[in-house]
Order: C-alpha cells, then sequence, then structure tokens
C-alpha cells in the first residue's frame, strides 16, 4: 500500500493539475458550511424564541405545532435523506450549477433543528428572575426577551454554535454522493482517476483536520473565556 508512495502523491497533486479539484472542493465546503451555519443560526433562533415565548399561549398553537413538526422531522430522518430529497425532488430542475446552493439549503435546515434546541436551553438556562424583573420595569415580553434575555442566552450557547461549524465541515462529505464537487469528490475523482487511494484520500483526510483542529481550539478558547 505504501509502495510507490512518492508515486502516489505525484499522480494526486501534479499531474493533469488535479490539486485544482482539491482547491476546487475546499471552497465548495466552506460555501455550503458557511452559509448552512448561517442558515441554522437564523432558523434555530426563530424556532426557539417561537417555542419559548408561545407555548401554551391562546391563539399561537398552530405554531408550536409547526415547530414541533419541524424538530421531530428534521431531528428523526437522517441528513443524508434530507438531501436526496432537497437535491432529486424539490430542487430536480434546478442547474447543476446551484447543487452547492441546494446542498448549502439542505444542510442549514437540518442544522437549524439542532440550533433550535441549543438555543432555547440557553434560553431557559437563564434566571426566571430576570424575565420577571423586566417585565416588572414595564417591558414587553418581546423587549424582555430582546434586551434582557437573548443576550445572556448568547453567552451560555456560543460554544455549542461554534461546534455546529465543526460539524458542518465535516458532514459536507456526504455531497460527494450526489457528485457535488466539495473536497471528498475531488478526493474520490482523483482515487478513480488514478487506481490509487492512499494519497488522495489521506490528503482530504489531513485537509478536514486542517480545517478543523484549528477550529475546535478557538472553540476551546472561546469556552474559557466565557467561563471567566
Amino acid at each position: 500500500m505504501f509502495d510507490n508512495l512518492g508515486d502516489q502523491i505525484y499522480k494526486t497533486l501534479v499531474v493533469d493539475d488535479r490539486w485544482q479539484l482539491f482547491v476546487t472542493g475546499i471552497g465548495n465546503t466552506f460555501i455550503i458550511a458557511g452559509i448552512a451555519v448561517l442558515l441554522g443560526v437564523l432558523i434555530g433562533s426563530m424556532v426557539a424564541i417561537a417555542k419559548v415565548n408561545f407555548t401554551g399561549r391562546r391563539g399561537f398553537r398552530w405554531l408550536t405545532a409547526i415547530c414541533d413538526v419541524y424538530l421531530t422531522v428534521i431531528r428523526g430522518t437522517p441528513m443524508v435523506v434530507q438531501l436526496l430529497i432537497m437535491y432529486t425532488i424539490i430542487f430536480a430542475a434546478a442547474p447543476s450549477e446551484s447543487a452547492v446552493y441546494v446542498a448549502s439549503l439542505a444542510f442549514g435546515i437540518n442544522s437549524g433543528a439542532y440550533v433550535a434546541e441549543i438555543v432555547r436551553a440557553g434560553i431557559n438556562a437563564v434566571p426566571v428572575g430576570q424575565t420577571e424583573a423586566g417585565r416588572s420595569l414595564g417591558l414587553t415580553r418581546s423587549m424582555t426577551m430582546r434586551n434582557i434575555v437573548l443576550p445572556q442566552a448568547i453567552k451560555n450557547v456560543l460554544p455549542a454554535l461554534a461546534n455546529e461549524i465543526v460539524t458542518m465541515v465535516k458532514e459536507s462529505s456526504i455531497c460527494s454522493m450526489l457528485g457535488m464537487e466539495e473536497l471528498m469528490f475531488g478526493a474520490k475523482a482523483v482515487a478513480s482517476a488514478t487506481y490509487v487511494s492512499l494519497a488522495p484520500y489521506t490528503l482530504a483526510a489531513l485537509i478536514y483536520f486542517c480545517i478543523n483542529y484549528p477550529a475546535s481550539k478557538a472553540i476551546e478558547a472561546v469556552e474559557r473565556r466565557m467561563r471567566r
């Protein structure tokens, strides 16, 4: 397996400028992960706030029911199935150039369900006395949530939200099964063209590690600062 490793590396990176497949893959991986995290935080925050504010309130049961269905369905089905439905059914007529953005949408919707629970837990971790104090000062429910509760909740959930970046980078690898030109697709394309697997897949693993390890360390630094 390790015979002619130098030749494998040469075929992986140099011949036919195959290194460009990895560069394109890295760029698309960042696009998918970045858009997915932004969508996930946006969707998850809205769902969490709706669950906290409107659960049990008359006239809003339909809204909490929608949120419950969304959370149950998304967290109860595999990411790859959601991606297949989004890519081959909902956006089947979309041009191939938009595949990366379709994947970003699918990952964002999936991430939103998990972010919603993270944010909801962060909101519930804020002492109820904070809300009561805001209401006693004459603030409305929405003003209390926006100005008092959410700023404190963000501190609680920021490390967990940062972990979503690492998760999205790793999970984006399943896009390769649909032919999307992300990092793992580049590695598979090189392996198929050269009939060698060690160098391209090892290089892909190293790239994922080089992306996620610094991000993990940055998350740990944020957590230490939050504890202080």
